[in-house]
């Protein structure tokens, strides 16, 4: 092993026992490592403590409204897709306090809450992953005003990112071209590597930072046979992602298509749970509460994860904007695959399936497209026919 930092865009094997290496290299540079690890029958992000901790040979079966872990064929580190976490309970967390006043014997005193001092590194991020914590960059740090919590915690984070061997029943992350390989975002990406007898990852390189901690670790370099392979595993992976989403037209195909009479059909099973946002990785929604202590000497305003399925979060006075179950789906899918273009430049779904898999009665945001799509082919060729028989009528 070489204590020589290794440049960035370089690739180099690291054997999967020394995995353990990694861990403990981070650790020693101060990082709280954050990871897979199973935790009541699912595989969610926590601290981890060594490489025991990660699901080692285990896999997840994903569908509609499904989720159920199983034991692999081998001992892959990272052979699951993604779980009920995403990364953004770390960064942007469920319940943040803002500030507090303690009463004084003249007035109050309010105490602003400083930001955030942990320093993250999170293992095991895909590529989707990526894409959705970018989308957060863009929506907390690079708008007129920056959330402080969040920007300490993001410049501190150290992220090692791996490629997906393998798609899950709900992925699609092909179609929102967010995956299934990292390619940029992250300071090292592991690409797991298992054949025969060989049990290895194909590390590459993304920052400076990430060549010092690599080069803390024992590794050799990659051969053209190790890229090949890598290469090999994700083009698999690409062509059996578990569903799929026409992306081409849209945000038009969903403002023109705003009174369809697929919302009715999808809110007589939607419950209005709000599963569907609070386990997707781009969604960001927050109300705030003020909270006081029985004797009157103490508040609190905290900000929490809130959700447009609820009917509280359009109360305005007088009632809720959206008070049906029909208008709270119909806003929450147009937000994400539409006007969040126009908000954001860019789509806030990242494909990573989440929204199918939790949810309790199992609705489908690429079902739902696609039938919204049919539904809009179907009167377009009703209105082109009914125009020729009136041209030719007249």
């Amino acid at each position: 092993m070489t204590a020589k930092p290794i440049r960035a865009g370089e690739s180099c094997i690291v054997e999967s026992q020394h995995v353990e290496q990694l861990l403990q290299a981070l650790t020693h540079r101060g990082y709280e490592v954050m990871g897979p690890s199973v935790s009541e029958g699912a595989i969610v992000y926590r601290r981890l403590n060594s490489i025991e901790d990660l699901p080692a040979g285990l896999t997840d079966e994903q569908q509609a409204g499904k989720y159920r872990l199983k034991q692999r064929a081998d001992r892959a580190l990272f052979g699951y897709v993604v779980g009920p976490h995403s990364w953004k309970k770390f960064l942007h967390p469920p319940v943040h306090r803002l500030w507090q006043a303690e009463r004084k014997p003249r007035g109050f005193r309010v105490l602003q809450e400083e930001p955030a001092m942990a320093k993250y590194a999170f293992l095991g991020v895909r590529a989707c992953e990526l894409h959705a914590i970018a989308i957060q960059d863009q929506i907390f740090l690079q708008g007129p005003y920056v959330e402080p919590n969040y920007k300490s915690l993001r410049e501190k984070l150290f992220i090692v990112a791996v490629n997906c061997s393998q798609a899950g029943g709900t992925c699609f992350c092909s179609s929102m071209n967010t995956g299934p390989k990292a390619e940029s975002g992250y300071d090292l990406a592991l690409t797991e590597l298992i054949q025969d007898n060989r049990h290895c990852f194909l590390v590459d390189v993304g920052t400076e930072c990430g060549g010092e901690i690599l080069a803390q670790v024992p590794h050799h370099k990659a051969s053209d046979q190790d890229r090949q392979t890598a290469d090999s595993i994700l083009a698999e992976t690409a062509r059996h992602m578990g569903r799929s989403l026409e992306t081409r037209g849209i945000k038009d195909l969903l403002y023109r298509n705003s009174e369809s009479p697929q919302w009715d059909n999808v809110a007589a099973r939607c419950l209005s749970c709000a599963n569907c946002t609070m386990v997707c990785p781009t969604c960001f929604c927050t109300t705030v509460e003020d909270v006081t202590d029985l004797a009157g000497s103490r508040a609190e305003r905290r900000r929490r994860w809130d959700s447009c399925f609820t009917v509280d979060f359009s109360y305005i006075h007088g009632g809720s904007v959206r008070a049906t179950s029909k208008s709270r789906y119909r806003q929450w899918l147009t937000h994400k695959l539409a006007t969040w273009i126009d908000q954001f430049g860019q789509s806030g779904c990242v494909g990573c399936g989440r929204c199918i898999t939790w949810c309790p009665v199992g609705i489908d945001i690429t079902a739902e497209v696609r039938s919204i799509r049919d539904s809009d082919a179907s009167s377009a060729a009703s209105d082109s026919s009914r125009s020729s028989y009136d041209n030719t009528n007249a």
